[in-house]
């Protein structure tokens, strides 16, 4: 499968330099999307896990009569999977392959705060120490009120490519624990 971005761009930025965002809380921190990634926003409801997926991969919903992954953010970046709450769910992003066709996958927010406008004067690039996630995955950093919003880099958040290099990875893995398992039967 090729290199998939977001269909409809990474924001909307406007001709005095704003850009649209979504905002979600994910453990407590503010991270932001650029709106015009974003599909739709549902509630979480019935997930399909898969098995010997990596723990970020939460499974599949039926979105219409299609099949669309979902991601536990905080899984991807790195920590225990979130617990499903009252206010959990689904921010859908439309992303597009090299091919031009379109694929739908889903991220697990805590909650979704609300639709900011953000100038891009106000962004500062991502902090090359420090962050709780990949430097990879911020796309920069912007102050909204009195506190820090992470803008994510929901290209590299979402690469198809990287997670299908993870599970080639575990695959190989499970393949070689298998071949040892059964070496050891055969002494």
């Amino acid at each position: 499968m090729g290199q998939m971005t977001p269909v409809r761009g990474t924001s909307v930025t406007t001709a005095d330099g704003i850009q649209q965002v979504l905002t979600f809380l994910l453990n407590g921190e503010m991270f932001a999307v650029g709106i015009l990634n974003v599909k739709e926003i549902i509630e979480y409801g019935q997930v399909t896990e898969i098995p010997l997926m990596p723990s970020f991969i939460r499974g599949v919903i039926n979105l219409r009569g299609s099949v669309v992954p979902v991601i536990d953010l905080g899984a991807r970046f790195g920590r225990d999977r979130q617990t499903i709450g009252r206010r959990t769910c689904i921010v859908i992003i439309e992303l597009r392959s090299e091919d031009g066709s379109h694929h739908d996958m889903g991220m697990v927010v805590d909650s979704v705060s609300e639709v900011l406008d953000v100038a891009a004067s106000d962004i500062e690039p991502p902090p090359s120490f420090g962050a709780r996630i990949r430097a990879d995955f911020i796309q920069g950093m912007s102050k909204i009120g009195n506190r820090f919003v992470i803008l994510l880099n929901i290209d590299r958040v979402l690469s198809i490519d990287e997670i299908a290099l993870l599970l080639a990875a575990r695959d190989s893995a499970v393949d070689a624990g298998a071949e040892t398992a059964h070496a050891a039967e055969r002494v």
